[in-house]
């Protein structure tokens, strides 16, 4: 049996620390704790920075620390500083280091970077390495050239080298959020089918039981399956909670694909016992080739935003129309392709635009200009250049001028570069550490 503590979702998210205390005290065989995702956007990936704060991912990751220590077990994060490039690894390990020196501790880290140059993703894409996923994108070696950061995805293979060299913690670049978890697991001989799929149950924490914001479960792995139960003293793992979670960001709540093979639920039991839910009967189907998936963002031009608030009810009511005139009026003479301008409405469709077939007549509308183009100054000349329009644009030419909200002065908020993801790719590789870089530090 391997034991598997996770103390939440995400590094950054929060948890009980009566929960964790609760798991500490049941000893488990190690920690392993995700570090962020693809969740918030391409620009983490495209910056190569993390999206939580340095003092919550320090104060969370100090008490993490302190709880290895105490029980003398080794404390995994993959997909460090959310996007697991290069720059967030190093962030993290210089945390690491800071918090070491303040708490007294020696310890030795096992880092393991996933970041790829773009000089051997485009050798692999001309040796017919590089294999599209749904929906396909275009792949060039330009396109790669352009990326700011380019991942490949570890799988347990890679974790399991890390563990292998004894380190006290486990800092990884962009992991799957399941290979953190069933690394161990499938290294000691557990179930496959099982570690993969409680791994994806547990990738999130307490989500997938009915207390999800305690954050903290064990899961215990066997040669069967596995068995989840919630560290907190309110809620439980039950069968609905716990099979539901297949459908958190997957889109077949049967099948989950991960390096080197998917993972088969079909014929999954789930059985309540008390506040923990029993699994067993998944499938793990190993593929003839090892593959990882890629991750890539390129800069797409630099973006400046403005808000305005429209309540008249006229107005409001034929926002859209409004917005138009002023499109062909204000835009309609700038003879230039070098910007783009999107108008959300936000109160109306702003999440969802005309797929939103569920919109009411709001009270008031937010228009979100956002001006895109190659440089930061001209985003913010187009901005500028619709200003008197959004705030005094009437709807025909005989009526008064009115007069809308800006709430802020200057009402233009220059957002800088903006990122887009641009590869949806896997690479076949003949070793699965070919991709992946390992160091071990001892501080």
């Amino acid at each position: 049996m391997v034991k598997v503590l996770i103390p939440s979702g995400a590094l950054g998210l929060k948890y009980d620390r009566a929960a964790l205390a609760n798991g500490l005290a049941a000893a488990p065989d190690i920690i392993a704790i995700d570090g962020g995702s693809t969740d918030s956007g391409p620009s983490y990936l495209g910056r190569g920075i993390s999206k939580y704060s340095r003092a919550s991912t320090k104060a969370e990751w100090r008490d993490l620390m302190v709880a290895r220590a105490e029980i003398g077990v080794p404390l995994l994060i993959g997909t460090a500083g959310t996007c697991g490039a290069d720059p967030a690894v190093e962030w993290l390990l210089d945390i690491t280091r800071e918090l070491a020196s303040e708490l007294g501790q020696s310890l030795k880290i096992a880092v393991l970077r996933s970041e790829q140059s773009a000089l051997s993703v485009t050798e692999a894409l001309s040796q017919g390495r590089i294999k599209p996923l749904a929906p396909e994108l275009p792949i060039s070696a330009e396109l790669i050239a352009d990326c700011t950061h380019v991942v490949a995805l570890a799988g347990a293979e890679q974790i399991q080298a890390a563990l292998e060299t004894g380190a006290d913690i486990v800092i990884a670049g962009r992991t799957t959020d399941t290979a953190v978890i069933a690394a161990l697991p499938l290294a000691r001989g557990c179930h496959a089918g099982g570690a993969w799929h409680g791994a994806k149950i547990g990738e999130c924490g307490a989500l997938a039981t009915t207390n999800p914001n305690a954050g903290t479960i064990m899961i215990e792995f066997d040669a069967e399956g596995f068995t989840v139960t919630p560290m907190a003293e309110t809620g439980a793992a039950t069968p609905r909670s716990v099979s539901a979670h297949m459908l958190y960001e997957n889109s077949n709540p049967f099948v989950l694909y991960e390096p080197g093979g998917h993972l088969d639920v079909n014929g999954a039991r789930y059985e309540a016992h008390g506040r923990s839910c029993r699994v067993t009967g998944s499938e793990w189907v190993t593929n003839d080739t090892y593959t990882v998936k890629l991750e890539g963002a390129r800069r797409v031009g630099f973006q400046t935003i403005s808000l305005t608030l429209v309540r008249d009810p006229r107005y409001v009511a034929r926002v859209e129309e409004w917005l138009g005139l002023i499109r062909d009026d204000i835009l309609g003479p700038v003879q230039a392709n070098d910007f783009t301008v999107e108008f959300r409405l936000v109160g109306q469709n702003a999440t969802l635009g005309d797929l939103d077939v569920q919109a009411v007549p709001p009270g008031e509308v937010g228009v979100l200009t956002i001006v895109t183009a190659e440089e930061q100054a001209r985003a913010t000349e187009i901005a500028k250049l619709l200003n008197p329009a959004l705030l005094h644009y009437p709807l025909t030419k005989d009526e008064p001028m009115p007069t809308f909200a800006f709430p802020f002065s200057p009402n233009e908020v220059e957002r800088g570069a903006q990122y887009e993801f641009c590869l949806n790719h896997v690479m076949v590789l003949d070793d699965p550490m070919e991709a992946f870089s390992l160091e071990v530090v001892e501080i």
